[in-house]
């Protein structure tokens, strides 16, 4: 993997879909946040199902306060986790309104100083709330940082540092929705479907998986030329 494949990578993703963002809805920073703090070990369908009748009934950190947790947790409870996430979000809740005036904090450090979010949940609330270029590396990413050799690593602390300095500048903001999208419907964990990838040319993950008995592939994207790694 050399600069110029990188490149190329990320262009055919942006080309593919030049406005990516999260799965998970929401409308504002503390809505976002609570979202992702709900969506660990857990879809970002399932999380949306609940919080489609969550948020009409208290979407600010005052109003999840007033629920309490006991209410809370009946509209949370198709979550895995459910118990200890509740538990996490009152407690989150709790210092938005005692130390932040119900606002999210922009700071890396106070977002991850609340309780159940990591520097995970921080990344993706500051690049998709806030604007910034952070890489979140959640299982997809990892998984397709290192199949595909953009930016290999034994954990995600290594793929975050290697995504933040192999991927162009230009594609930083969104980089990491299109290697989330690309690990959910394409890359898949267990048979990557690699007859369907925008990026098959160039990828370097040696065992390519063909395409099914009886599905004709469609038509590649043609080979481009890049100077050797």
């Amino acid at each position: 993997m050399n600069p110029a494949k990188r490149f190329e990578i990320f262009s055919r993703f942006r080309a593919a879909n030049p406005h990516p963002t999260t799965e998970l809805e929401y409308t504002t920073p503390f809505e976002l946040l609570i979202a992702v703090l709900l969506s660990a070990q857990s879809t970002d369908v399932g999380v949306n199902k609940a919080t489609r009748r969550l948020w009409p009934v208290a979407n600010t950190p005052q109003k999840i306060l007033d629920l309490g947790l006991d209410e809370l947790k009946t509209y949370i409870s198709t979550i895995g986790l459910y118990n200890t996430k509740a538990r996490n979000v009152i407690a989150t809740c709790q210092i938005l309104v005692d130390q932040y005036g119900g606002e999210v904090p922009r700071a890396r450090e106070a977002l991850e100083a609340l309780p159940g979010v990591g520097r995970k949940t921080a990344n993706v609330v500051l690049n998709t709330a806030f604007g910034e270029p952070t890489m979140a590396v959640d299982t997809h990413i990892f998984r397709v940082s290192n199949r595909t050799k953009i930016a290999p690593g034994k954990n995600v602390d290594q793929v975050e540092m290697k995504l933040l300095k192999f991927v162009p500048k230009e594609f930083l903001q969104d980089a990491h929705h299109w290697l989330i999208l690309h690990g959910r419907y394409t890359c898949v964990a267990r048979r990557p479907k690699c007859w369907n990838c925008i990026i098959n040319d160039l990828c370097e993950f040696r065992d390519k998986t063909p395409a099914p008995d009886g599905l004709v592939a469609p038509d590649a994207v043609p080979p481009v030329a890049l100077p050797a790694a």
